[in-house]
């Protein structure tokens, strides 16, 4: 069949042409491309709308995360505010005080206690010197009488000269002793009145120019033979008793014969 007369018409497969076969191909990859072209066309807004979905959801995930954490840090971060209402202050005061007792607390060194005055009833400590040529007991009494504070003698040293002593063990009773002795041991008190003279008295142990140690209660004057310093305390309130008490008396009694009774 001529190509001519047989337009239209599809020619079957043995009369196909060279010219024919190539111009089909070409209509066939012209028809290919432009339904790829198509359907590219028609995926690029699907792809584009993907793609902002999918990077807007990943910035809303991402804000979300932002937001979570900080809200997270702001419910749990200390509330560093001053002022304010009684909750900031009540967490700043749970933030900042520690429980329990501070280290070292129990072991703190107490506070000296210091007086300011002193008590009448405190004994005091005086140095007495009397001087050459006085009475060491009557100086002694006129501080006690002066003061009105009873004293003490604890200690003496010096010399004395014609001293009058009482000694129990010797005929007589009383001894005298001319010239001049070294004080080994001095003692005594002195109360001021009201209390009785018995109350007050001065012993003494002296040692003679020959070795001799005499000693006894001071009778009379004891006169110094050179300076003569005393070691004596002071007090007051003195309280003067009879002994043996009368209420110890009768309370021993009713002891003594709730016993037998029993």
């Amino acid at each position: 069949m001529d190509p001519i007369t047989a337009h239209g018409h599809s020619l079957p497969p043995p009369f196909h042409t060279a010219r024919d076969l190539h111009l089909h191909h070409q209509h066939q990859q012209q028809q290919q491309q432009q339904h790829h072209q198509f359907h590219t066309l028609q995926q690029q807004p699907d792809q584009d709308e993907q793609s902002g979905s999918s990077s807007g959801g990943g910035l809303n995930l991402t804000n979300r995360e932002e937001n979570s954490h900080n809200k997270f840090n702001t419910d749990f971060s200390p509330k560093l505010e001053s002022g304010g209402g009684g909750s900031g202050g009540d967490t700043d005061s749970m933030t900042r005080r520690p429980r329990g007792r501070p280290a070292g607390s129990k072991n703190k060194p107490k506070p000296p206690i210091i007086i300011t005055r002193d008590s009448a009833n405190a004994l005091k400590t005086h140095v007495m010197e009397v001087a050459d040529g006085c009475d060491v007991v009557e100086s002694v009494n006129n501080f006690a009488r002066r003061r009105q504070r009873g004293v003490c003698i604890m200690s003496g040293t010096g010399t004395v000269t014609n001293v009058t002593l009482r000694q129990p063990a010797s005929p007589g009773a009383v001894v005298t002793l001319h010239g001049r002795f070294e004080i080994l041991s001095l003692a005594g008190s002195f109360l001021p009145p009201p209390a009785p003279p018995a109350a007050s008295g001065l012993t003494i142990y002296l040692a003679g120019g020959q070795g001799q140690v005499v000693g006894g209660s001071v009778v009379g004057a004891l006169i110094a033979s050179g300076p003569v310093v005393i070691m004596s305390a002071s007090f007051s309130n003195a309280a003067y008793e009879r002994l043996p008490l009368e209420e110890d008396d009768a309370t021993s009694l009713q002891q003594l014969q709730g016993g037998g009774g029993g």
